[in-house]
């Protein structure tokens, strides 16, 4: 017989060899003595993402702020424009229906001139905290004059939509 030795070919040594190596370990992880730099960056990301966000955070709340300045100063010029309508109307009222409802019409005007210094005079916070403060003390009357805001601001809309459809029409 023949030797089969000679036949078959020489086995391959599949154990690793630690010695010509060393930058690979079990499980993947970094050599001993070196830092871990995707850890790193990671970590630095989460603190660059973090600035970034608080950067916008801060960036919407000097936005808002001024959007509720703006809007504090259209609504004292409304509130005055009211004031002036319901001084002008006291007139008509003293001549049509007699002076006591022309008071109730000057009365009215007065309230509503003072809601507009009042305004105007507070910054923002202030408004803020006033409006946090008359929810607390009575919920019931504030989700009443949301809801007729609500309802009074539909009403508006609707009929500028109702006023522009028939002017489209007759167009």
């Amino acid at each position: 017989m023949a030797d089969t030795d000679s036949i078959l070919p020489p086995t391959q040594d599949n154990t690793p060899k630690f010695g010509a190596n060393t930058g690979i370990t079990a499980g993947g992880a970094a050599p001993f003595g070196e830092t871990e730099k995707p850890k790193a960056s990671l970590a630095d990301a989460k603190q660059s993402v973090k600035e970034g966000a608080s950067k916008v955070q801060q960036q919407a709340v000097d936005k808002i702020h001024a959007l509720a300045g703006d809007g504090k100063a259209k609504a004292g010029s409304a509130l005055d424009q009211v004031a002036q309508l319901l001084n002008d109307a006291a007139g008509q009222v003293d001549e049509k229906l007699g002076s006591q409802y022309g008071q109730y019409a000057r009365s009215a005007a007065d309230t509503v001139t003072s809601l507009s210094g009042a305004i105007k005079d507070k910054d923002v916070e202030e408004l803020l905290d006033d409006a946090r403060a008359f929810v607390s003390k009575s919920p019931a009357v504030a989700i009443g004059i949301a809801a007729a805001l609500g309802f009074v601001l539909a009403r508006v809309v609707q009929s500028g939509i109702e006023t522009r459809e028939t002017s489209d029409a007759k167009a």
